[in-house]
């Protein structure tokens, strides 16, 4: 079965082409059997070599199928091959099943849409280039799925095309996303001219054996700052984390795909792939665990401040890559993966539920102008209660908690653990547990502001409950120590990436770290459930002063993150293409065209057609070139 690997990218690579070529002649039906089928395929196809995989381990428990040579240029020899190991089986699959839930969803969701065909192309272009980007057996494969994720997110982004806003919003997650993407091929290029090879077990073997038995030099720590580099980009972290909140432009399946389960996670797949880099380097997996930590708590404060329920989940995920990230900076590789896994199905679930609201409120955006829709969308309630209980951590009993958990407890008990990380993560938990119960309680609770107008049909409901379900028993397969020490997944990702290296002596123990992050949950949800429930007008009591109404316009803002770069970087440049067009520069320009248009006047002159004026100035010249020769 492992000889099938092959098929699970080409699948929807197939289904694109096919709806590219022939989508606008189907009908609806045909399309959405097209493009959810090659996902549902492709999904299948993962489940059995896994099964393979699991069954009967190949040698050193990673598989390579090596296709065809890419190219062949003084001899570089890049292969289309692709690898697969415990971290690449386990992102696979979440991006297949997760994937196929959410293409189904999109069947009904889309439905009424006149880009239906275009719409799933672009679907299943996105997948297909997110499955060449995890099963990519060197760094150059691996960068034609990472551009293909950024092309496709800009077609998905801007799908609507028609509304100047979604065309802007698509273009700035694409320059933004470049700005990553050309450190990270700034660093491929390093990493080559060091090793020779881009193929990455050979390359992280190299590294492992040049770099790791002597002190790190400033190559090791600019390689890893440059992948980090990336990382940040398609990831949306500090400081290139502005794309995503405007990325909701898009319909709401794209932002379940892209920002769930599969582009944004890719920068936690780079480093957690080329984590010898960074165990190399303290200073790059330091810098790694701090652009988490700091991105979590800077967009859990913005997620409390947006009225667009869209916009709460986008710095929501912002902040959950942000744990992701601050596991790998201490070194908790399979935690930030654990953590991936479980994100992957409460915010898909969490996204589609607000599709759901959405459609029902006749495309209402605004919190505000919802509530009281817990008894008209029961399945959206209860699918979006427990998807928002599990990104909070509901403790015992969702996988939110299991996963988060072992995050906070690693930045305190891991090697490269502190007590500073461990504080920001517990603090970023406060900030989650209220701005999700924020949602849920404006959304679902109190009077009803909005007519609901179309309820979902089985397409759009069995997906959610899928998730739903799964969003509560994926945790069971990594407890902690005083809840049975289960260590399913983490035994299992062990064969791919190192166990996380305990500091020493603690004076605080895991279930001392639970216990904290359990009064934390409790604590935001008693003062959400004050704050948008039970007494609203305490909003108002603390945005009434001048102080905290320029504290929530800035939260609300990312922190002014846009208007910094506007400042920075688009003014000046806009700045510069005026000046460009002024007047003086015209008259400049315009001035070198004169002289040139006099210039050619001049020669035209001599051009008379008389033959003895030619030979007179060919005389001429010929007494002069000698009486320069004899007298100078």
């Amino acid at each position: 079965m492992l000889d099938l690997v092959w098929l699970i990218p080409a699948l929807p690579l197939a289904g694109f082409l096919l709806l590219a070529l022939f989508g606008p002649r189907l009908s609806r039906r045909a399309v959405a059997l097209v493009g959810a089928g090659v996902v549902l395929a492709s999904a299948v196809v993962s489940w059995l070599v896994a099964y393979s995989f699991l069954t009967s381990p190949p040698p050193g428990a990673s598989y390579t199928q090596n296709l065809w040579t890419w190219m062949d240029v003084a001899g570089f020899q890049p292969r289309m091959a692709l690898y697969l190991d415990p971290l690449s089986l386990v992102m696979m699959l979440v991006v297949t099943s997760v994937g196929f839930l959410i293409h189904w969803y999109s069947t009904e969701f889309m439905a009424g849409d006149e880009g239906y065909s275009r719409f799933f192309a672009y679907m299943n272009i996105f997948v297909a280039s997110m499955l060449v980007l995890i099963l990519g057996d060197n760094l150059l494969l691996l960068y034609l799925g990472w551009e293909g994720v950024g092309l496709s997110s800009y077609l998905l982004i801007g799908f609507w095309y028609t509304d100047p806003a979604n065309g802007r919003a698509a273009r700035k997650a694409f320059y933004v996303t470049r700005v990553g993407d050309t450190a990270m091929s700034v660093g491929l290029f390093l990493l080559f001219t060091q090793f020779g090879t881009l193929q990455i077990q050979d390359l992280m073997r190299k590294a492992h054996d040049q770099w790791g038995m002597v002190p790190p030099g400033g190559i090791a720590t600019a390689a890893g700052l440059l992948l980090l580099g990336g990382a940040c980009g398609k990831s949306a972290q500090l400081p290139l984390q502005v794309w995503l909140p405007d990325a909701m432009a898009g319909p709401t399946p794209t932002s379940a795909l892209i920002h769930a389960a599969t582009m944004v996670t890719a920068g936690v797949y780079l480093i957690a792939r080329t984590h010898v880099l960074f165990e190399i380097s303290p200073t790059a997996e330091l810098a790694v665990a701090v652009v988490g930590a700091a991105t979590l708590i800077v967009a859990g404060f913005s997620a409390m401040t947006q009225w667009d329920i869209k916009k709460s989940l986008a710095f929501s995920t912002i902040s959950q890559i942000g744990y992701m990230f601050l596991a790998l900076g201490v070194g908790a590789w399979s935690a930030a993966i654990f953590h991936f896994v479980t994100h992957a199905f409460f915010k898909a679930l969490l996204f589609l539920g607000a599709g759901i609201v959405i459609e029902a409120c006749h495309h209402e955006h605004s919190m505000f102008k919802m509530g009281g829709l817990r008894k008209e969308l029961p399945v959206a309630f209860w699918t979006f209660t427990i998807g928002g209980c599990s990104l909070a951590g509901l403790p015992l009993v969702t996988a939110g908690f299991y996963s988060k958990g072992l995050i906070i407890w690693s930045a305190y008990a891991s090697k490269g653990g502190a007590l500073g990380l461990w504080a920001a993560a517990v603090f970023g938990a406060l900030l989650t547990s209220i701005y999700t119960f924020r949602m849920i309680f404006l959304t679902f609770f109190g009077e009803a502001k909005s007519e609901v107008v179309k309820r979902p049909g089985t397409a759009m409901k069995v997906p959610v409950m899928i998730l739903a379900f799964f969003a509560v028993v994926a945790g069971f397969v990594e407890t902690p120590g005083f809840l049975g020490g289960v260590r399913v997944f983490s035994d299992f990702m062990s064969q791919a990436l190192p166990d996380a290296v305990p500091r020493g002596s603690l004076a605080m123990s895991e279930w001392g770290s639970e216990a904290v992050v359990t009064l934390v949950f409790f604590a935001g949800l008693v003062i959400a459930y004050y704050f948008f429930l039970k007494k609203p007008a305490l909003q108002e009591f603390v945005t009434a002063p001048a102080a905290g109404r320029a504290l929530h316009r800035f939260w609300f803002s990312d922190w002014g993150m846009d208007w910094l770069y506007d400042k920075v970087f688009v003014q000046p440049i806009l700045w510069f293409a005026r000046i460009n067009k002024s007047d003086f520069i015209d008259a400049f320009y315009g001035a070198v065209a004169a002289v040139t248009r006099a210039l050619w006047v001049i020669l035209r002159s001599t051009q008379t057609g008389r033959v003895r004026w030619y030979a007179a100035v060919v005389v001429a010249g010929t007494v002069l070139f000698v009486a320069l020769a004899l007298y100078l």
